[in-house]
This record gives C-alpha cells, structure tokens and sequence, in this order.
C-alpha cells in the first residue's frame, strides 16, 4: 500500500504564495507521475499540474506562469510552488502519484486534501 500525506495548504491574502507539498510512502515499486488536482466548491474536479518521471510538466493554463510544480525523488515527494495567488484559486488541493506495484502493474493514489483559500 501507498500513503500520501499532504501539508502546506492554509489561508493566504490575494498575491501571497504557498508551497504545499505531498509526501508518498509505504510500498513504491516505480512512480510514473505525480501531480495535484483542485476541486473548489460546486465545481468539478480539475487538473493543476502534473510531473513525470522524465521531468515533464503539464499546467493548467489558468496557473501558467504562477505556479511550479517540482519533486523530490529521494523523498518521493512532490511540491507545488504556488504564487500571486488569486479568490478563483481557493480549493481543496489534492496531489496524486501513478506508481508501479511490480514490473507491469501500476495504480493510481490520491492524498486526503489540503485547503487553499485566499480571501477575495
């Protein structure tokens, strides 16, 4: 089993910044991608970044050029830089990790959430 346990979320005024990370333990053959997902309230669920095992990275383009996602192999960790942050950016931030369970087999782990909220 994989457990990811989030923190750095918090209460931030408009144009402040906050770097949450997301920490991947437990059981972790190779791990493919990591990334977070957002959903603020009453809306869906929607991509914020994501990063690959060959440093690719792909962006929503509504936090294009305001936030930065990056990792820490050695720790199985993975960080979202997140500045000039605006209200429409107020969320519950969930991180992810693709990993394999052995040499053909992989699945996906979601973290428990972390709020983001910036005051309007």
């Amino acid at each position: 089993q994989v457990q990811l346990v989030e923190s750095g979320g918090g209460l931030v005024q408009p144009g402040g910044s906050l770097r949450p990370s997301c920490a991947a333990s437990g059981t972790i053959f190779r791990i493919i991608d990591m990334g977070w997902y957002r959903q603020a309230p009453g809306k869906q669920r929607e991509l914020v970044a994501t990063l690959n095992s060959g440093h690719a990275t792909n962006y929503a383009d509504s936090v294009k050029g305001r936030f930065t996602i990056s990792r820490d192999n050695a720790k199985n960790t993975v960080y979202l830089q997140m500045n000039s942050l605006k209200p429409e950016d107020t969320a519950v931030y969930s991180c992810y990790v693709r990993a394999y369970t052995d040499y053909t087999n992989w699945q996906d782990y979601w973290g428990q959430g972390t709020q983001v909220t910036v005051p309007s």
